[in-house]
């Protein structure tokens, strides 16, 4: 046996169990981010895991458990990059956190897609996840305005721009014809219309 077959033939070395978790989740983002949970078998992901099912099961104890894990672990991710900058003006606040948004939309695709079009239908922990994460950026720019609590016909507003923000970002990802800056320029007026609108008091 050659010295290049002997290494081939030799067993990957073992990971730490955070590593190990970490890979695995890696993993998960890039395969549902291509296919829907339905056409994802736990055999194809010890496979190209490089690990015996039975190691997968250890950690992840069904499928189902598995693709929570990885929804959570790209929502918690869009979080962090997406968190407000302290000593940051109040008017520079939106446009940082929509660069941001928008530079893990770029760059971490495969776990933007995973997060938004998720195939396990109404699975309710999954949306517990997402709704979270919603309402987290509705309170972020609420309180960007200096709005501890929006009043109805805000909070609606900023649901339904929190929502275009998703929709727009997909089409972005799919189609590539629009420029980064065009498309922060476009959520940006966005928002302002539908907060003017929101706040402009009315006769009864």
């Amino acid at each position: 046996m050659t010295p290049e077959s002997a290494a081939l033939a030799a067993p990957a070395p073992r990971l730490a169990a955070g590593q190990r978790r970490a890979q695995l989740l890696r993993l998960g983002t890039e395969i549902f981010s291509a296919r829907p949970f339905d056409a994802v078998s736990i055999d194809e992901v010890a496979r190209r895991a490089g690990i015996a099912k039975g190691l997968l099961y250890h950690y992840f104890p069904s499928k189902r458990d598995f693709y929570v894990a990885v929804i959570g672990a790209a929502a918690h991710e869009l979080r962090e990059v997406t968190r407000p900058e302290t000593g940051v003006a109040a008017e520079d606040r939106l446009r940082h956190g929509l660069e941001a948004y928008l530079g893990f939309v770029e760059h971490r695709a495969q776990g933007f897609r995973t997060l938004m079009q998720g195939g396990i239908g109404s699975d309710p922990e999954v949306r517990e996840i997402v709704d979270s994460m919603r309402a987290l950026f509705v309170g972020r720019v609420a309180a960007g305005m200096g709005v501890e609590e929006a009043p109805p016909l805000l909070r609606a507003a900023l649901r339904g721009w929190i929502g275009m923000v998703e929709a727009a970002s997909l089409d972005w990802l799919e189609n590539r014809d629009l420029s980064r800056e065009a498309l922060a320029g476009l959520l940006t007026l966005s928002l302002g219309s539908l907060v003017e609108h929101a706040t402009t008091p009315r006769d009864a």
